[in-house]
């Protein structure tokens, strides 16, 4: 997960290759808290692996279920709807409404002393139509904030079952799913029945609630969708175990990438078209949109079918979340595209529908709202704009608009706080990087002297910017040890033999540690003799190539930070940014002595500071790729920086050669 404060995309060209979808959000956390009301132990695969379902658990915990989790399997041992434990707590849920509202209901009909809060944008939300319906039913409930929001105090129930308990349906469907989940904990001894007021949103959700409630032994009765009834004798039963199907909802930024890339297309494994997910019903939009999508068991296929897409107009009660996706589609498509009855974006994460628009006008698109709706004309080539995205700690915004990186006129975007998509899909950008293509991978290069302090900075700068790290200078030390390992003789030779080792060389840098294969070699290739290995290794003109070519793959979706002595000269010289680093003999010496003193090793500063200056004078000499600044590099004299100012004058410098 990219957990830096903004994610820069460079211009996308193509996609094409397989993804497999994280499990499904709504579904993860309505079988979780099923599973805890029941008796007995569940078994949960293939579970969600998100910020919400962590809130999840971690309220199931508080309450004293056994919770045993291995991977995404996770063993609940339940309640058998009678709590464990009687003291007060306090629940914090984050911005989970799939969490909130459902354990809202829960808790206020088994009783209890429990508080609910969240992060300041829950306390937003609202969540009155469903406490005024559990105070119908008699249940103690108590503001402690805004009349209408979180965060709430419960307490003890006095329960009246006699009346139907009506719930309004046009603010949130998730309140009619916490009522369905919690009332059959009060309807053992007679029927419960729940009256729908206006019209109800997000149907397909309610779906997902009752088939979930059918697996676990809930057999609802209902009258079109004004009318639920739980029966009496409702008695929730384990299913002993169940999967969780691949979340619809992020199939949509994959469906729709199939739609826009140029490619071989996009094929999604987790869900088909046979979901029990409503949001699957956005395979039919971007079909009108244009996309070619065939279906397999838990799998889609799509492509590119008519280009540009079609603009449509469409009633997207039905797929509320991934219609969010459309916005974005439609600023590829050759008309105006109209989302009508998405009034419940209003009091999702963010007010969604003010949110789609004001990004999408960044991108220099014209855009019309209004209470319920949201229209978006399209961009044609010529027109974007490059853009930094703000996310509104909304993960869908942030999933969205990374798809207008496949923009005509080739712009880049930014998406602030991309960690956000940790909220349903943690890997989102990993997965869309492993399966999409980019104009131009961007690179910056930081080349110095051994002992300038290249390799923290850039290591440093690559966390900063969510960039892969290549650290040129351990690849020959590595070389020299896989080979080493392998039993071969440092010299020619071996060489076609070392060449080969080198060229498909198992290599990872995660910050500052060096991964063999699953061995971490941080240590083992800095001693001296790793050293001298590196340079007999580095001798041979076959490894010198192999590992040229080991670098280049380096470079990949969203970026580069590599180091070395001839980055920006010989291997990246395209780079937009190249940085020379350099400090005197003195300060390098002083660093390295500090350095090696800490590690246990004897060394004088004077041999120090005379070996690095016979290593400039060879490096300087050399005949293949010498220690030199490229043409266009910028020089960082680091002698008296601190790391984290050498960190922001390389940053500030990348940013000028953006379009933010």
């Amino acid at each position: 997960m990219y957990a830096t404060a903004f994610l820069d995309l460079p211009a996308l060209s193509g996609a094409s290759g397989a993804v497999l979808l994280p499990g499904s959000k709504s579904i993860s956390n309505r079988v979780l808290l099923l599973s805890a009301l029941c008796e007995g132990t569940t078994t949960v695969h293939d579970l969600l692996d998100s910020d919400d379902t962590r809130v999840m658990l971690a309220a199931l915990r508080q309450l004293g279920c056994g919770v045993a989790q291995d991977g995404t399997t996770v063993t609940i041992t339940g309640l058998g709807g009678r709590l464990q434990k009687t003291q007060a707590l306090e629940f914090f849920m984050g911005n989970a409404g799939t969490a909130m509202r459902p354990l809202t209901a829960a808790l206020a009909v088994m009783g209890g002393d429990f508080t609910l809060k969240g992060v300041p944008r829950m306390h937003e939300r609202p969540i009155g139509d469903l406490v005024d319906a559990l105070r119908l039913l008699g249940c103690h409930i108590d503001y402690l904030g805004n009349e209408g929001y979180p965060p709430l105090r419960i307490r003890e129930p006095n329960l009246v079952l006699e009346a139907p308990i009506q719930v309004r349906g046009d603010v949130s469907s998730q309140f009619l799913t916490a009522l369905l989940m919690a009332l059959p904990l009060a309807a053992e001894q007679r029927a419960i029945t729940i009256d729908v007021v206006g019209e109800l949103i997000s149907k397909p959700y309610i779906e997902i609630t009752l088939k979930l409630l059918a697996r676990y032994g809930i057999a609802v009765q209902r009258e079109g969708w004004s009318r639920f009834v739980i029966p009496a004798g409702s008695h929730y039963r384990s299913p002993g175990s169940i999967h969780v199907e691949a979340d619809a909802s992020s199939a949509s930024y994959f469906i729709a990438l199939g739609a826009l890339a140029d490619g071989q297309g996009i094929t999604v494994q987790g869900v088909g078209v046979d979901s029990i997910q409503g949001d699957i019903r956005f395979v039919e939009a971007a079909q009108l949109m244009g996309a070619q999508v065939s279906s397999g068991p838990n799998t889609l296929h799509i492509q590119r079918g008519a280009w540009p897409l079609k603009g449509i107009d469409l009633d997207c009660n039905h797929i509320p979340d991934a219609a969010m996706t459309l916005a974005v589609m439609a600023l590829y498509a050759d008309s105006p595209t109209t989302l009508r009855n998405i009034a419940s974006w209003r009091v999702k994460e963010t007010d969604r529908i003010a949110a789609m628009a004001t990004e999408c006008r960044k991108l220099g698109a014209t855009v019309e709202e209004g209470p319920d709706w949201l229209r978006i004309h399209p961009l044609p080539a010529g027109a974007w704009r490059a853009a930094s995205i703000h996310t509104y700690d909304d993960h869908r915004v942030a999933m969205c608009f990374s798809l207008a990186a496949f923009n005509a006129d080739q712009v880049p975007v930014r998406i602030e706080d991309p960690k956000c998509v940790a909220k349903t899909f943690p890997d989102y950008f990993e997965a869309l990087f492993s399966v999409a293509q980019a104009h131009t991978v961007p690179v910056i290069c930081i080349d110095g002297p051994t002992a300038s302090g290249k390799g923290t900075l850039a290591a440093r700068l690559a966390h900063t910017l969510g960039y892969h790290y290549l650290d040129s200078g351990a690849l020959y030390r590595l070389t020299g040890l896989a080979a080493t390992r392998a039993g071969l003789p440092l010299d020619a030779s071996a060489e076609p033999a070392i060449a080969d080792l080198a060229r498909t060389l198992p290599v990872r840098f995660q910050g500052e540690q060096v991964w063999l294969g699953t061995d971490d070699v941080s240590e083992a290739i800095r001693t001296e003799e790793a050293g001298m290995n590196a340079s007999r290794v580095s001798a041979l003109p076959a490894v010198r190539t192999a590992l040229v070519a080991l670098q280049h793959r380096f470079r990949q979706l969203p970026g580069l930070l590599a180091d070395g002595r001839d980055m920006g000269t010989v291997i990246f010289p395209d780079a937009p940014l190249k940085v020379f680093l350099t400090a005197s003999a003195a300060k390098r010496a002083e660093r390295r002595h500090k350095q090696l003193i800490s590690k246990g090793f004897s060394v004088t500063l004077d041999s120090l500071r005379a070996d690095l200056e016979a290593r400039d004078a060879r490096d300087l000499s050399r005949s293949v790729a010498p220690l030199k600044p490229a043409q266009e590099a910028l020089s960082l004299d680091n002698s008296e920086l601190s790391i984290e100012a050498s960190v922001d004058q390389v940053l500030a410098w990348w940013q000028r050669t953006q379009p933010f």
